[in-house]
């Protein structure tokens, strides 16, 4: 088989020099495929029995510890400011040795940084406070 360089004759057609890319749509639709099938099998998870969602009314009780967090960070025993951390797990820690030992609760911002929420379960940790848990407003009903 030979080919000519150069001018074409009249008669004969000019090279096509446009690539084919029909082979290449075929191998990225059948990639395509492959991958749609395959996905689902990747993204099973092991069966679990999530817990439902409760909402407890809180019993506050004179004896429970209320600690807030405004969204600047700022630490609230009640309505008393806490001016460092240390000030704080000295504070738990004088009622963490009564029995029965408070429970404490922590109200947070709704703007708040999770940090300064966790500053305040380590300071329970620290002190040895057993029960911690967290107010929040119950979800609007509609």
């Amino acid at each position: 088989m030979s080919m000519t360089v150069g001018a074409a004759d009249e008669g004969e057609e000019q090279m096509n020099s446009s690539i084919n890319t029909t082979p290449l749509v075929d191998v990225m639709l059948v990639l395509l495929i492959i991958f749609l099938i395959t996905i689902p099998v990747v993204t099973q998870s092991v069966t679990l029995s999530l817990p439902k969602e409760i909402n407890v009314p809180t019993t506050t009780k004179p004896e429970n510890i209320l600690l807030a967090v405004t969204k600047d960070g700022d630490v609230y025993w009640s309505t008393k400011r806490i001016p460092d951390q240390q000030t704080l797990v000295d504070m738990l820690k004088k009622e963490s040795v009564k029995d029965p030992q408070p429970e404490v609760h922590i109200r947070g911002d709704a703007d708040v940084k999770y940090q300064s929420v966790g500053r305040l379960i380590v300071a329970c940790q620290r002190a040895g406070i057993a029960k911690v848990g967290f107010i929040t407003e119950p979800p609007p009903k509609g």
